[in-house]
């Protein structure tokens, strides 16, 4: 079961890593890829800075919420409970289900390999058809095309994309119609995690929402800006709450309104007024008397 629900703009689903698995299965037969974005609330305000990456989210066919600063903003928007979809749990879902083909893009040769080699060790009839490690500046028009031909030559079923936020989302967007494949999935540090080059934070963490906290202290200088802006996130969440909760009360407070003022009597000549009512006064001729 998929629910979504819009937060700052953008439409998230949240949804089980086995659906994920069968709408891919679905997908395999349209036609064209597809993409999945992972976003974070760093994500969300890089969207909001940079209308090239806005754009590769609002193309994706899922938008996972990859954080614990999506399922905290479900709660105060909306006042459900909903878990999170990270990008590292989700390679090893899919990898860990038959059928699939994988092709991994991103990191640099020594970590793709290793990943490789890491994810074929931890699932057992795993089908990776190639990889590849751009170099770490702009590939030319003719290394692009050559990447191109390279992955269409073994039509992977999934395409894994670890080239960090928001390089990854831009060049799956690029390259949406240029791959034969059925899904693009950015999932930036999967790659370091799984192959190991970078510590994963433990189960217990993970699941009290705490990752963020155990990755600043592994890099504090590189996540001091986000979690800056996970502030600002949060900042933004709570006036659009405040925003809806005051839309809401105006709109009551209208129909209150209106509901009563639609209460009209039928007697035209009688006038509505706040004024209280004023007794009457008969005035009369006075009446002669006999003398």
């Amino acid at each position: 079961m998929c629910f979504r629900q819009n937060i700052l703009g953008f439409d998230f689903n949240f949804i089980s890593y086995s659906d994920v698995f069968e709408m891919i299965l679905r997908w395999r037969n349209t036609g064209h890829a597809r993409l999945i974005s992972m976003v974070n609330p760093y994500s969300i305000l890089l969207g909001h800075r940079d209308r090239h990456m806005a754009a590769a989210i609002y193309a994706s066919s899922l938008v996972l919420p990859d954080g614990v600063g999506i399922v905290l903003a479900s709660r105060i928007l909306y006042g459900s409970r909903r878990s999170r979809t990270t990008g590292p749990a989700l390679m090893l879902e899919l990898c860990g289900k038959p059928g699939l083909r994988h092709y991994f893009y991103g990191g640099s040769p020594t970590t793709v390999q290793r990943l490789a080699a890491n994810l074929q060790r931890r699932c057992p009839g795993l089908d990776i058809c190639g990889w590849y490690a751009p170099p770490f500046r702009p590939l030319t028009e003719q290394e692009d095309n050559d990447v191109i031909a390279r992955i269409n030559a073994v039509r992977p079923d999934v395409v894994w994309v670890g080239l960090g936020a928001p390089k990854q989302e831009k060049w799956m967007l690029a390259h949406q119609t240029k791959l034969r494949t059925t899904a693009m999935i950015g999932v930036g540090a999967a790659f370091d995690f799984h192959a190991g080059v970078k510590k994963w934070a433990p189960c217990w963490m993970r699941r009290c929402g705490l990752e963020w906290l155990y990755r600043f202290f592994q890099e504090p200088a590189r996540m001091a800006r986000r979690n800056v802006d996970n502030v600002i996130f949060l900042y933004k969440v709570l006036m659009c709450r405040y925003a809806k909760f005051t839309a809401n009360v105006v709109s009551e407070n209208t129909s209150l309104r209106m509901e009563h003022s639609s209460i009209v009597p039928d007697d035209d000549n009688l006038i509505l007024s706040n004024a209280p009512e004023q007794p009457e006064i008969i005035y009369s001729e006075p009446i002669p008397q006999e003398v």
